[in-house]
């Protein structure tokens, strides 16, 4: 039989249905968002780890010259080192079926007779490698979908300086190689780079590496530290030309993976904060609203021997249900949202296994942590009820003191119009109240102008990296370092303008107990393809003497200018020299040093040779200049800049682009949620004094004024607070988001704060209408007659 209590809770839940149901929703939103993103983090962090282990990928990752395949017995032996393979691992340009510009492959050997020791492959479809067979060859998926390859089909490459033709046998998947970027670049383009595995004695042959190898995959046994194994390794391979371990925290598809993960992580806790917050506002002004109407009524139910816990726990009950509705709704949104955004994911990180999975712990936890926000925003109101005595409840509220308040004593209410003065009374005799509005409606601005901000913040990177900095048509890296012959046959092909050539060498640089291993370039001074700016994004030269490197290595490294860093050259002779640091490059992309090209021929004890470059094209001859390239014997790659752009806005447009209308929307349902809220509590409790005030002759549009005026009044106190709480917390984004691979400027541009105000006022301005249209069927005498309820 259904209690009494239980009756009044469905009877107050109707009565107050319009305002549950804002709170409700608000519920939702923090609910879906944070089930969303946690569930995709934790599917992206299971679909790591499993693959990772079902496809033992390895620890270290070594690139050197050339070394005898008896230099890899030795490093298997090494304390630390469990397992080791060998490989012949090279760039080679490919031309592909139906695509105008050069691809670049990046070839891997594989044994013939049996699965690799590491990073072993998994088959989409199509068969292994067969022994004995050079020309057949392994795809990556990525590459073989966005250029509509499939098994049987051929394409052309430059292996060591001879052209061969490859035909497709299958197409895998290596767990070394689950985000697809080419060297020097963190945007994955995969219709101009992709991955192919060959067979071992194929790639040799081709190569010149018969009975050597020149990389090396190692995985530990975790008997000694990774930096101790780190050290014998490159001690051993030093003479063979090794460019220094990488361990995998530094590989590129993996660290890639990480920091988005570690970066939805971050996501998943700071926004779904917001709305958790705000629904505790929601709670408390709904239950303090319905408790203050219902005085008599708990004197009543204590009168007939309800106790205190009792009636505490009626109306806890009421805030748990209008909790428990929200996460019921919301859970659902989220695993909508959730499977969605694992299924975006999955186009760009290249799994053997990705599966959503609604884990099990994130509902515990959304459930417990609705259950808290309920309870702690109610609790006030509750204990308010609780302590409420019988003689107490049933007398009348005692009315506010009506003295003169701030707006009477500054003289501002003289500038009022009678209606403006009852607007501003009412806020400033519930000051609480007036704030924790502010605060709520301030709260969904910020959300607006976290989501502009991620466009902004992009469109500035984009600005600086390939408006600013890059600058070239076309990059070009070659087998090995050229003399000044090579640009003068690339100023002769077809389509070149101009030639900017530059040298790349593997460095690394220390600073005390710090170091980091990275790419000194060697420019002219007088570069303009690819110039450098600083971190205002102006330009910047290179200096004769001296070094710049990147804002983010100089954090790293703990740098300043004028400071004398330690510069190991990994390439020649590996001497190490003393090279001080002059100033800051403000590149958002990667982290680089660079050298005037004299100044590093000198470190390098060369006459100037060049590894690669930039080149200047004429658009209407790029047929040939592309046929040219993808046969050139010393080009091993090659970059179109248009191709690398058009990638790069194809992700964002649908990635940052999702997660910002998932932001405007539940922004807008937090404001109109909380004005609606708002209006329609003030409402309740001033209907009898509305109708006395349409007695007196004021008229529906005043009394409208009277009521709505004060949440417009509190909208727009709140914007200059929502505006700056936005700007702050993309401040601490910026911090928490900022990796080697990127990093995301603290711009916020005008139209981004205009559109976050215009989205608030314009929620505000719906739910006020629908206040409006409330007051617009006020029937005085039924009021009037009334008690309040």
């Amino acid at each position: 039989m259904v209690s009494a209590l239980t009756r009044l809770l469905w009877r107050d839940l109707w009565h107050m249905r319009a305002q549950a149901f804002a709170a409700v929703l608000v519920v939702a939103c923090g609910v879906a968002t944070f089930v969303a993103m946690r569930t995709t983090y934790l599917s992206l962090l299971t679909a790591q780890q499993d693959y990772y282990v079902s496809y033992r990928f390895a620890d270290l990752f070594v690139t050197l010259k050339r070394a005898p395949l008896a230099v890899a017995s030795r490093i298997a032996s090494l304390p630390g080192v469990a397992r080791v393979d060998p490989r012949v691992v090279s760039d080679v340009t490919l031309d592909v079926p139906g695509l105008d510009e050069p691809a670049t492959g990046h070839l891997v050997s594989i044994p013939e007779f049996s699965w690799p020791v590491l990073n072993l492959l998994h088959l989409r479809s199509g068969r292994y490698v067969s022994p004995g067979r050079d020309d057949e060859v392994l795809m990556s998926a990525a590459f073989a979908e966005a250029n509509n390859l499939d098994v049987g089909q051929h394409v052309g490459a430059v292996l060591n300086g001879r052209w061969k033709e490859l035909k497709i046998v299958g197409i895998a998947l290596s767990p070394e190689y689950v985000y697809e970027a080419g060297a020097g670049s963190i945007f994955p383009d995969n219709r101009h780079y992709g991955v192919i595995w060959m067979g071992r004695d194929a790639a040799s042959a081709a190569f010149n590496m018969d009975g050597a190898f020149n990389d090396l995959a190692i995985a530990l046994d975790n008997s000694s530290r990774i930096s101790d194994v780190v050290a014998r390794v490159d001690r051993e391979l030093a003479r063979y030309g090794g460019l220094g371990a990488v361990t995998r925290e530094d590989q590129l598809s993996h660290r890639f993976i990480s920091d988005e993960i570690a970066q939805n992580r971050t996501t998943s806790t700071y926004v779904p904060a917001i709305f958790f917050c705000v629904a505790m506002f929601l709670l408390q002004s709904v239950l303090s609203r319905l408790i203050d109407t219902q005085r008599a009524q708990i004197g009543l139910m204590k009168a007939f021997g309800y106790g205190n816990a009792r009636v505490a726990l009626h109306y806890l009950q009421l805030a748990s249900l209008i909790a428990a509705v929200g996460t019921a709704i919301g859970v659902a949104a989220g695993l909508g949202l959730g499977s969605y955004l694992t299924d975006m994911y999955a186009r760009y990180y290249r799994f053997a296994h990705l599966e959503y999975q609604a884990d099990r712990s994130v509902m515990i936890s959304v459930i417990a942590v609705s259950f808290v926000t309920a309870v702690a925003g109610t609790a006030a109101s509750v204990a308010k009820a609780a302590r409420l005595m019988p003689v107490e409840a049933l007398r009348p509220v005692l009315p506010p003191a009506f003295a003169a308040g701030w707006a009477e004593r500054t003289g501002l209410s003289r500038h009022l119009s009678v209606t403006g003065r009852m607007v501003v009374r009412n806020i400033a005799r519930q000051p609480v109240k007036s704030a924790l509005s502010c605060l709520a409606i301030a709260s969904a601005s910020a959300i607006l102008v976290i989501g502009g901000f991620f466009f902004d913040a992009i469109d500035y990177l984009f600005d600086v990296q390939f408006q600013r900095v890059e600058r070239q048509d076309v990059t070009i890296t070659f087998a090995q370092p050229l003399s000044h012959r090579a640009l003068f046959a690339l100023e002769s092909l077809p389509g070149v303008l101009t030639v900017e050539p530059f040298r790349d060498v593997p460095v690394r640089l220390s600073y005390g107990y710090r170091s980091r291993r990275i790419n000194l370039s060697g420019i002219s001074t007088t570069a303009a393809m690819h110039r450098l700016v600083d971190e205002q994004g102006l330009p910047l030269r290179v200096p004769p003497d001296g070094m710049l490197i990147s804002s983010q290595l100089a954090h790293a490294l703990g740098l300043r200018a004028g400071d004398r860093i330690t510069v190991e050259l990994l390439e020649g002779k590996r001497q190490s020299r003393q090279v001080m640091v002059t100033g800051k490059v403000g590149e958002l992309v990667g982290i680089r040093a660079y050298m005037d090209q004299q100044a590093l021929a000198r470190l390098l004890e060369e006459s100037g040779n060049w590894t690669g470059a930039w080149l200047q094209t004429d658009a209407r001859a790029l047929e040939p200049l592309y046929g040219t390239l993808k046969r050139m014997p010393a080009v091993s790659t090659v970059a179109v800049r248009q191709t690398v752009i058009d990638s790069f806005r194809k992700i964002m447009n649908e990635s940052v682009r999702l997660s910002t209308t998932i932001n405007f929307v539940f922004a807008c349902i937090i404001v109109f949620g909380v004005a609606f809220n708002g209006m329609r509590i003030a409402y309740s409790e001033r209907a009898q004094q509305l109708a006395s005030l349409r007695v007196l002759g004021f008229t529906r549009a005043e009394v409208a004024r009277i009521l709505l005026g004060e949440q417009f009044v509190l909208a727009t106190a709140s914007a200059p607070i929502g505006l700056l709480l936005g700007y702050g917390i993309c401040a601490l984004l910026v911090r928490r988001l900022a990796t080697d691979l990127y990093r995301l400027p603290l711009v916020i541009e005008a139209p981004t704060f205009a559109y976050a105000l215009l989205v608030t006022a314009g929620s505000v301005a719906c739910s006020g209408l629908v206040v409006a249209w409330k007051i617009r069927r006020l029937d005085i005498v039924a009021v009037l007659k009334a008690r309040e309820s």
